[in-house]
């Protein structure tokens, strides 16, 4: 395996981990709102949440397409 599609897999990795994390987060964030009264800020954190992982799962649609070589 060539060290430029190793480091893509990496950065690829690292990507869905720090996705996973941000929506995981943000759902905290959005009980913690919440419990303290303020409804609009947990609905805030929610859709952030919602929105991490949607990219999360496009990311993983990504990685799952068959991969191009190209010559140059």
């Amino acid at each position: 395996m060539s060290n430029m599609m190793r480091d893509s897999q990496i950065v690829a990795q690292t990507e869905d981990e720090t996705l996973g994390y941000m929506s995981d987060m943000a759902l905290e964030l959005a009980q913690m709102a919440e419990d303290t009264g303020l409804a609009t800020l947990a609905h805030l954190f929610r859709m952030a949440a919602l929105e991490a992982s949607t990219a999360d799962s496009v990311l993983a649609e990504l990685d799952n397409l068959p991969q191009r070589m190209t010559s140059h």
